[in-house]
């Protein structure tokens, strides 16, 4: 059996390797579609085929392999920033799972745009994914529906739409605030101050709504002077400059509550650059951890997602639909508890 020497790997088609083994190019492709017995071809013959294979490197053609099998064997990967560590995390974990089924993943962001959203939407379909995991941006209603609506294999993490009937899975947001909350509470403090980002998504809804439910339980006033909204794409210096005058603006604010680590950390610039120590002068709570938090004095206590198991749902949920012969699961909305970090800043 002769080497194909200087021949690029990545012109070789499935007659060449037919040639190099000695058999017909149907037979070449029932072993590589893993078809050699429902074939009869002799076990001794698919090993000749497949030695062949390893020694040239061959790939079967991705358009070709689609065509015959309808799978692109690749997943679309949509999530609000490739930056954020909650976002990397997760993609980490999808990767490795999609990896486990045999499937690649096509990684993009939306930066939180609903018309990017969309572009980005209908740039996967051109690559003909099997199926979308999706952080869905406020606006990206529609564009989910006609997934939908086209039988596209489609779950929904971090956040979702009420009206949207598809699969999603994401952290039980008002469950974990009301935690974190009632910690303060129990502690004693009297006055906390709620920092969040001015968008129309739910899982920011959800924090807050856990922020005004918490204070109402225990008989405390929801005070709109105490709640900060950012706007999302705000520059950093003037975000820190907005919760610096919040917290002037709040004399005796005793606590502080950030509905998401990058807030959380502007948060830490923020007091630090007042003069103010945590937790002597003000206490803090992060919903979402950050490395940095871990690491700086005296650690900051965070409610943290479940990262590992958002993905590997997420994952799931995608492969049940993707596996037409098992029926739909209807446990396809899930909300997962997160977990209490209590550290040195309460």
């Amino acid at each position: 059996m002769k080497e194909m020497k200087g021949q690029d790997i990545k012109r070789l088609s499935l007659k060449d390797v037919a040639r190099m083994a000695g058999v017909a190019p149907s037979t070449v492709s029932f072993v590589l579609n893993g078809k050699a017995r429902q074939m009869r071809i002799s076990e001794e013959l698919a090993a000749k085929v497949m030695a062949v294979v390893k020694k040239t490197g061959y790939q079967p053609h991705s358009v070709a392999v689609n065509l015959r099998t309808g799978q692109s064997k690749t997943l679309g990967l949509m999530v609000e920033s490739i930056s954020g560590s909650f976002f990397a995390a997760l993609a980490r974990v999808i990767e490795t799972e999609a990896d486990r089924f045999g499937y690649n993943i096509v990684y993009c962001s939306t930066e939180n745009n609903a018309q990017k959203g969309s572009e980005l939407i209908r740039m996967l379909s051109r690559q003909q994914v099997d199926g979308y995991l999706i952080t869905p941006a406020a606006g990206m209603e529609k564009d989910i529906l006609q997934l939908a609506a086209h039988k596209q294999p489609v779950v929904l993490m971090d956040s979702y739409f009420p009206d949207v009937p598809v699969p999603y899975v994401l952290i039980d947001n008002i469950g974990g605030v009301k935690q974190g909350m009632q910690h303060l509470v129990d502690k004693g403090y009297q006055k906390i101050g709620f920092v969040t980002v001015d968008m129309e998504l739910i899982q920011v809804q959800q924090r807050l709504q856990g922020y005004k439910d918490t204070l109402r339980d225990n008989g405390m006033a929801v005070r709109n002077k105490q709640i900060l909204k950012l706007a999302y794409n705000v520059p950093r210096q003037e975000a820190v400059q907005q919760i610096q005058a919040f917290i002037k603006a709040n004399k005796g604010m005793d606590a502080m509550f950030f509905s998401t680590n990058y807030l959380g950390i502007l948060g830490l610039e923020s007091i630090s650059g007042l003069g103010l120590k945590i937790p002597d002068d003000l206490a803090m709570i992060c919903f979402d951890d950050h490395d940095i938090f871990r690491l700086y004095p005296p650690g900051i206590t965070v409610v943290q997602q479940p990262v590992e198991e958002i993905a590997k749902t997420a994952i799931h949920l995608l492969m049940h639909q993707l596996d037409k012969g098992k029926n739909y699961s209807r446990k396809t909305q899930v909300q997962l508890p997160g977990k209490f970090i209590l550290r040195g800043s309460v």
